[in-house]
């Protein structure tokens, strides 16, 4: 069903206070459905106008909703956040991981405890502001890249089920970023010029590893390079990431080239961190993966054999791959090497412009 299709539906959509979802409301009202906004709160450790200012968020939703005319109520999902996201987001900075907390936030929160609210409101439909689209046919949901696709938001939406994309309208998914901000302003929406939101979902953005240094204890070790050199010392496996260049406290070049170090893996058994100098060194990039945890949007993996893109962080271009196992593991083969891929993160596969779901990277290498 698609928005259009469903006038005078009960739509109640997330609103964060930011442009997108503020405009994805008042597009749902021009189409003729009944649209109650929803404030979602879900972190209060620290909330205050440095970092999250969800008070100013409210604030700017409740202006956006008295404007359109539809009524709003805001809802606190802070424990439920806690649980499902946030312990598990620790967890895997704890294993040496890197996790995506966005991912787990859409499949947990916005796509789960917001969606049993709006259920508990008589809501048909639950909106977002997210950029993507759904092709819906004989009861069965595609999820598809937006038509921005700088914007495309399907990598962060990867692990959405049939139940959840049949509930789901994405306004958006047809415009560009552009275009929305064109909207607000000639509909003169308050937030109009507000910058986008980043950072961890629902927390914002701050100083990562003093926010982490909260919750997880330094754990200092040795800090060596392919050799097997003693550089430093490092602070926690878990402060770090592979790829990560800042932030590593090695200023200098040891053979003279002036190439930048990089973190290139992790010996959690020996509380080791290797760095390499220079981008292209071997140990940073990867040919092969496994992941694990699967999601895939209607149900099937994705066949061995197959050809497809793949993504292994949100702004990367597709990756030709070919899948050569999606059991219980998904391994892929890529056609060219892959730079930093990360354990923790997701790898997401296309089929053009579907998105057909992906798996929590768990090892990658060069055969």
């Amino acid at each position: 069903m698609s928005a259009d299709s469903a006038a005078h539906a009960r739509v109640v959509v997330g609103m964060s206070g930011g442009v997108d979802s503020s405009v994805a409301a008042w597009l749902l009202k021009q189409q003729g459905h009944e649209v109650v906004g929803l404030f979602m709160k879900n972190w209060e450790d620290d909330d205050d106008d440095v970092y999250c200012s969800s008070r100013q968020d409210w604030l700017d939703a409740v202006s956006v909703a008295d404007l359109i005319g539809i009524d709003i109520e805001a809802v606190n999902f802070s424990a439920e956040y806690k649980d499902r996201v946030f312990a598990e987001f620790l967890r895997e900075y704890q294993a040496g991981r890197t996790p995506n907390p966005d991912v787990l936030c859409n499949a947990e929160i916005k796509f789960k405890a917001f969606l049993d609210h709006a259920t508990g409101l008589g809501a048909h439909h639950i909106a977002t502001g997210h950029y993507a689209r759904l092709r819906r046919d004989a009861g069965h949901v595609q999820l598809l890249r937006a038509l921005d696709g700088t914007k495309d938001q399907t990598y962060f939406l990867h692990r959405l089920q049939q139940h959840q994309l049949q509930r789901a309208l994405f306004p958006l998914g047809d415009l560009t970023k552009v275009e929305v901000r064109r909207i607000a302003e000639r509909i003169g929406l308050p937030n109009a010029r507000k910058k986008d939101s980043t950072g961890i979902c629902f927390i914002g953005e701050r100083p990562f590893r003093a926010f982490l240094g909260r919750y997880l204890p330094t754990q200092p070790g040795p800090m060596r390079d392919p050799q097997g050199t003693l550089l430093g010392e490092h602070i926690g496996l878990a402060f770090y990431t592979l790829g990560q260049r800042k932030g590593i406290g090695l200023g200098g070049s040891r053979d003279g080239s002036g190439q930048p170090w990089f973190v290139a893996r992790k010996d959690l058994a020996g509380n080791t961190l290797y760095v390499a100098q220079g981008h292209e060194h071997p140990w940073l990039h990867s040919t092969q993966l496994r992941a694990g945890q699967l999601a895939w949007v209607d149900g099937t993996p994705a066949r061995p054999g197959t050809r497809l893109g793949a993504k292994t962080r949100y702004r990367q271009r597709d990756a030709a791959c070919t899948v050569l196992a999606s059991g219980d593991a998904l391994q892929l083969a890529f056609e060219q090497p892959q730079w930093a891929v990360t354990p923790g993160q997701s790898v997401v596969l296309y089929d053009g412009d579907v998105c057909l779901g992906g798996g929590i990277i768990e090892e990658s290498w060069n055969p």
